[in-house]
């Protein structure tokens, strides 16, 4: 298939740029994409009560980052994330392109094309308080989150330079680009993926183990209307997730063993659909693929500490989870929005915002939310990828009678949701 020309989803203005050497600021957030830009609207954009200065340093220019040719992931927003955007001012330009997820099936399949009774629903009248979450391409959201970066005068960008070299503390936290050009701060924010160099620079280590698993993802179009249904079919190889899109299109999200996903990535265009079609059904009609295939490693990492000296961690940077329930990405901004709090609040009182006891308030939040989290995605990831008979019909069991159990679905509409425990002012939808 040829790949669409790429086209820009918002106006991007030229970059502003100040000289690093003689203008001071107040963080340095290395990473543009999805975490990096939530984090630096979050610290320095314009609907911060008290914006701080903020560069972001990334050695792509993430202005190539919101096309129509990227890499084809689309995110499930939660309520608490949709809030945080209304806050941040990104979710009123996109909210157009996002689709509600109006009611969400799981299954259970012992081989992909088997018939896939459904186990456990959650349809509108579950979810009360309004959808748990909205689908977006990440390419949208990308774009208008790099938008209103562009629009605030506390936030500038340092790209096409990869940092060289990290220096944390003690007064001062600095990195060094191949241009030589040196950048101060009191705080740098890690937003730089899971292969974080700025965080392997800190010597802080990944506690984890990969799986022999591939995230394949790809964008569909179907004959008939989803009517915003999400399904989730959990098969021996992984779950396979369509996850409903604006207009008669779906995000697929599907893990299979290494081995085979491979293979799959190597076949020909119309090979791969008919693989795809035996896993998607025809319940929907004709199926068409209208984007390119992508591969990811899956795997479960999680930071020893969310921070370090003049470092703090967000992301993929912190924590990598098996994509099953779609929450990788709002658990960064969880993160962020955590992040957010005890740093505006530190900068209320006059104190050091890159102090220890300040980045130690926000590893003690978020840390054991992330380990809780990356644990059950674990669990439920092996007890699903398993033939045994025995888990099939446990599990199976397990399923009905949470269907069964109305308090029961509650609670778990209420965590998909992301509005339990203890929230940060942004997921309230506050301004920080």
């Amino acid at each position: 298939m040829q790949a669409a020309t790429p086209h820009r989803l918002f106006p991007v203005p030229e970059w502003r740029e100040k000289d690093p050497m003689t203008q001071p600021q107040d963080i340095i957030v290395i990473g543009a994409a999805l975490n990096g830009l939530a984090a630096a609207l979050a610290l320095g954009g314009r609907h911060a009560k008290r914006p701080l200065d903020v560069t972001v340093v990334d050695l792509r220019d993430p202005r190539g980052f919101a096309t129509n040719n990227s890499d084809g992931r689309a995110s499930a927003i939660t309520a608490a994330a949709r809030r945080m955007f209304e806050a941040l001012g990104v979710w009123q330009q996109v909210a157009h392109e996002a689709e509600a997820m109006a009611d969400i099936i799981v299954t259970d399949s012992a081989t992909p094309g088997a018939a896939r009774p459904v186990l456990l629903q959650f349809g509108p009248e579950d979810m009360r308080g309004g959808p748990s979450s909205h689908m977006i391409e990440n390419r949208h959201l990308h774009g208008a989150m790099l938008a209103e970066a562009q629009r605030s005068p506390h936030i500038r960008f340092q790209v096409g330079q990869p940092v060289e070299r990290y220096h944390f503390g003690p007064g001062l936290a600095a990195v060094t680009l191949a241009d030589g050009t040196v950048l101060r701060a009191p705080l740098i924010v890690a937003a730089d993926g899971r292969n974080s160099p700025a965080r392997e620079a800190a010597g802080i280590r990944l506690v984890g183990w990969p799986y022999d698993q591939m995230g394949l993802v790809a964008t569909v179009e179907h004959e008939r209307p989803h009517h915003g249904r999400a399904e989730e079919h959990f098969t021996p190889s992984g779950p396979f997730a369509i996850l409903p899109l604006p207009g008669n299109r779906s995000s697929l999200v599907w893990s299979e063993r290494k081995e085979t996903a491979e293979r799959m990535l190597a076949l020909p265009p119309d090979a791969f659909e008919e693989e795809l079609r035996l896993r998607f059904g025809t319940h929907l009609g004709e199926v068409k693929l209208i984007s390119g295939r992508h591969g990811y490693p899956l795997s479960l990492f999680v930071a020893e500490t969310f921070s370090g000296p003049r470092l703090a961690l967000v992301g993929d940077a912190a924590h990598v989870l098996h994509p099953l329930a779609g929450l990788g990405f709002n658990l960064g901004l969880r993160d962020v929005a955590a992040l957010a709090d005890c740093i505006h609040d530190a900068s209320a009182l006059g104190l050091d915002i890159g102090s220890g006891s300040v980045l130690d308030r926000y590893t003690q939040w978020r840390r054991f939310d992330t380990v809780a989290t990356a644990a059950a995605m674990d669990g439920m990831n092996r007890l699903f990828a398993n033939t045994n008979p025995v888990l099939t019909l446990l599990r199976r069991a397990g399923l009905m009678a949470v269907n069964r159990l109305g308090g029961l679905k509650s609670v778990f509409v209420t965590e998909a949701a992301g509005i339990s425990g203890n929230l940060p002012r942004l997921l309230r939808g506050e301004r920080v």
